[in-house]
């Protein structure tokens, strides 16, 4: 009889994470891995409804396409990022280099538990937040990434 992992009595915790990216879609990016915030991580099939004749009661449903939202990606300001030089040529020159991107949900030592590959993400959406002299708060910049699949990975 094959051995049964023992079921995990808690589940596990939002607070440790990593996003990995990959330039040219091998390489990690060493320096861009922390992040305040990482949403967006989910997926929807899209449905279409026939009605049959003279049936009046439902309607078939069926499914079309996968839509997936947008990896959002919220960390303090950054200065010598290549993500941000990434963002800046795609925002001001309209020139893309798409990248996988990888999410790890890591356990108490550190080691990856589940994780969701983005695969070609490119920018989509830059902002900062604002700058504000009566305030004393971290300067954040949020990042927003399309993608063309992601792919969920339990370890």
């Amino acid at each position: 009889m094959p051995d049964i992992p023992p079921f995990q009595a808690n589940p596990p915790l939002g607070f440790r994470f990593g996003v990995f990216f990959f330039a040219g879609g091998v390489v990690p990016n060493p320096l861009d891995f922390r992040f305040k915030k990482v949403s967006g991580i989910g997926s929807t099939i899209t449905t279409r409804a026939i009605n049959e004749g003279g049936q009046n009661l439902y309607s078939q449903k069926l499914p079309e396409r996968v839509q997936y939202e947008n990896l959002v990606l919220e960390r303090g300001l950054a200065v010598g990022s290549p993500l941000v030089v990434e963002f800046n040529v795609a925002m001001s020159s309209f020139q893309f280099a798409p990248s996988n991107v990888l999410v790890s949900l890591l356990d108490e030592a550190g080691i990856p538990i589940s994780s969701w590959l983005f695969m070609n993400a490119y920018p989509v959406k830059w902002t900062v937040s604002s700058l504000d002299a009566e305030s004393n708060s971290v300067v954040i910049e949020t990042m927003e990434l399309a993608y063309q699949r992601m792919q969920a990975i339990r370890i």
